[in-house]
């Protein structure tokens, strides 16, 4: 099974190089003898890969091996008595990733145009299972013995259609009139589960979406405005807004003691409205102001589906969320030139997102002894949905001063103040005292602060570059408690306290005339407060980041390039396993580490007249590694070993590498027509354990207890893919 998809690039993976390395230049001398009549081309071929590219063809649409049409296009038309341009471009025309374009503009005066793309998204790994109704909003699900149903290998993955029209107008001089209007089909399949069990689902997708924005704009010799409307609408096309799993032979009721059937809820239907204005006035040829303001409102009132499962939806609830979140951003910013030394930019953003959903409890359970008065401790089984607010104050300074030889030292602050709203639920009667609602640590109000200094040298003719320092510290007010007693214990990463510092390198080094060589180096650490009382979660974080990239002329006909860069990441974190008491079972020490290594090297040049040749190599390693260790806190455990007993060491390595080999020649026919030969040998490996057991065996869901719940589905991919295409294109150049 071929999976629907697509995606929207401007060049195909095999002729991207010919037009940007011969096509647009012999285009470019054509053009350079006549820069009067616009260029057109048209590219069409054949290519053909060789073996499946599960994981390199998730999105380009060459995913199988086989035969695929290689067709481009590019028609310029120009009328110059009435400054008319009509154009027409194509991309992928042979692809799943096709793109098409069509423009009509009359300069200065009116214009119009209409596009489409597909982009694909098809799923790496192959699924056995025995799961029907796929694509469906009722899916089945093996059973054990008499009640399992026949396997087989599926496919997933998605497509997305667009289609974008739009619309400009000149009013008068200075303003403007444009109208856009997108329109966006989804569908497909997508891997899919529920909540932490082991069970195996596939979400069906068919949505649609669609933007509406209309605005004028206005340019003057001091004033500049841009201010509309713009409209977002999103429709599910599945009915009723959730996924009815049941077993082939199970209990089929919602409710009672050995449930196999539930339901997995699908986006809603909802849609939002926006008004805004931006624009920016010059006070003096050396300040100019700026501003942004936006109001939006986002809506979602359809009719809540657990409305209509039998013991799951709470009598008396509301038969819809009748959701609301308003959003009102106001950014004003300022630039100034004191002196001819002097540069100043202070900008304050003020972005304020209030929930104004009615809160109201939703779902309950039936099941002996869980009741929505919270007096089942450990369980807690009736839901409210928790409306969260947020307040952001953002303001930035930063001042440049220019000093002798070509330097400059910049130094800045930013200042961030977030007031956030906690979640309450219904009271409740829980030993900590706190709502039954947070289940995770809040905090009202996060305070940020960055110091930053640079200095720069720009202007020369030889070396280029810059250096940084950043410095930020967070902080916040005191938690406030959850409702599960581990709970307490942890620093949510993105709003824990923390300090980070930043170092940032650039420079760029011509030594002699025909070489140029870029250097970047970027270093940041990050330290989390941790204390006795709240010592889970990170600890600590780095990211360095490490890049040079040369390039050669040989000669006036021969090129050369390379590059090398290495990104690794780091963190350090400390967690839990509670027993149902809420105690530590045991704990989790993980020094978690991605490391990734690319390198390129690639030439270019002309044979003779006619001929242009190059070659390209690529090599990518990423590698992850988990150092991690679980080890027993203490008395109480249900780990069948002694306290302080590691039962768990550190994992193996993940390893993915990506060896790619390219070759093009082109060889002009004639003046205006050449003929593009692509060679293309691409090598993807892992050793990637996520889906296997200890002994390499493919993991299996399990779902429940046999024979009710089986499930059996199992998740596989090829560890080595190894594919080879070969193409060829004929390209016409024409005015």
């Amino acid at each position: 099974m071929h999976n629907l998809g697509n995606t929207a690039f401007r060049l195909t993976t095999i002729c991207a190089s010919v037009m940007a390395a011969c096509g647009l230049a012999m285009a470019q001398e054509d053009a350079a003898e006549n820069p009067a009549v616009p260029e057109s081309s048209v590219s069409i071929g054949l290519g053909n890969w060789s073996q499946d590219r599960r994981q390199q063809g998730i999105f380009d649409g060459m995913r199988d091996s086989g035969v695929y049409g290689l067709f481009d296009l590019d028609i310029a038309k120009r009328n110059a008595a009435t400054g008319t341009w009509l154009t027409l471009s194509g991309r992928n025309l042979g692809l799943d990733t096709r793109e098409l374009r069509a423009e009509w503009l009359r300069q200065g005066n009116i214009g119009a145009f209409i596009e489409y793309g597909r982009t694909p998204r098809d799923n790496p790994y192959t699924f056995n299972t025995g799961l029907q109704g796929i694509g469906s909003n009722t899916l089945v699900v093996s059973g054990a013995g008499a009640n399992a149903l026949p396997f087989s290998q599926i496919e997933l993955g998605t497509r997305r259609d667009l289609t974008h029209v739009g619309f400009y107008k000149n009013l008068v001089p200075g303003l403007d009139f444009r109208l856009s209007f997108k329109n966006e089909e989804k569908d497909g399949t997508r891997q899919w589960g529920r909540g932490g069990s082991t069970e195996f689902a596939v979400e069906p997708i068919d949505s649609t979406t669609r933007h509406l924005e209309a605005k004028l704009e206005f340019s003057g010799e001091r004033l500049q405005l841009s201010g509309g409307y713009y409209g977002n609408w999103y429709n599910n096309n599945i009915a009723p807004g959730y996924v009815d799993t049941r077993v082939n032979g199970g209990n089929q009721a919602f409710t009672g003691a050995g449930v196999t059937r539930y339901a997995l809820s699908l986006p809603l239907d909802n849609e939002a409205h926006q008004v805004f204005l931006n624009g920016g006035y010059n006070f003096t040829h050396t300040t100019r102001g700026t501003f942004k303001l936006q109001y939006t409102q986002a809506t979602q009132n359809e009719h809540l589906p657990t409305q209509d499962i039998p013991g799951l939806s709470l009598a008396g609830s509301p038969q819809s969320l009748n959701g609301e979140i308003n959003t009102t951003l106001v950014q004003l910013g300022l630039t100034a030139r004191p002196t001819s030394q002097l540069s100043v930019l202070a900008n304050l953003r003020y972005h304020d997102m209030r929930d104004k959903t009615p809160q109201a409890r939703f779902v309950k359970t039936t099941s002996t002894g869980h009741v929505c008065d919270s007096t089942v401790v450990n369980n807690i089984v009736c839901v409210d949905n928790t409306p969260l607010s947020f307040k952001t104050t953002d303001i930035k300074l930063e001042g440049t001063y220019r000093l002798p030889l070509g330097y400059s030292a910049v130094a800045g602050a930013d200042f961030r103040r977030q007031d956030r709203t906690v979640p309450m639920g219904a009271a409740s009667t829980l030993p900590n005292g706190a709502d039954d609602q947070r289940y995770v640590p809040f905090r009202a109000k996060v305070e940020e602060d960055t110091y930053r200094m640079q200095l720069r040298r720009a202007m020369s003719e030889t070396v280029n570059g810059a250096i940084a320092f950043l410095h930020s510290r967070r902080d916040g007010s005191a938690y406030n408690r959850t409702n599960e007693a581990e709970s307490d214990e942890i620093n949510p990463i993105h709003i824990s306290d923390r300090q980070r510092n930043k170092w940032r390198l650039s420079l760029d080094w011509t030594p002699v005339e025909p070489l140029s060589i870029q250097f970047n180096v970027e270093d940041a650490r990050d330290r989390y407060t941790v204390s006795a009382a709240r010592p889970y979660g990170l600890r600590d974080g780095s990211a360095v980041l490490y890049s040079v990239d040369a390039s050669y002329a040989i000669n006036d006909n021969w090129q050369i390039n390379a590059w090398y860069a290495r990104d690794k990441t780091q963190a350090t974190q400390f967690g839990q396993r509670a027993t149902n008491g809420g105690a530590a079972a045991a704990e989790k020490d993980a020094r978690l580490e991605d490391t990734g290594d690319s390198f390129g090297i690639g030439t270019q040049g002309r044979v003779g007249g006619k001929t242009r040749i190059g070659a390209d190599f690529q090599w990518i390693r990423n590698t992850n590694r988990y150092p991690e260790s679980l080890t027993l806190a203490g008395a109480g455990s249900t780990f069948p070993v002694s306290a302080g007993q590691t039962v768990i060491g550190p994992l193996p390595d993940i390893e993915n590498k990506l060896t790619r080999l390219k070759f093009f020649a082109t060889y002009a026919a004639q003046k205006n027509a050449e003929l593009r030969f692509d060679f293309i040998h691409e090598r993807w490996t892992t050793n990637d354990w996520s889906w296997l057991f200890a002994d390499g065996t493919p993991y299996t869901y399990t779902g429940g207890t046999a024979p009710n719940f089986f499930d059996g589905t199992t998740v596989t991919q090829s560890p080595k893919q190894t594919s080879n295409f070969l193409g060829i294109r004929y390209i016409y150049r024409f005015q």
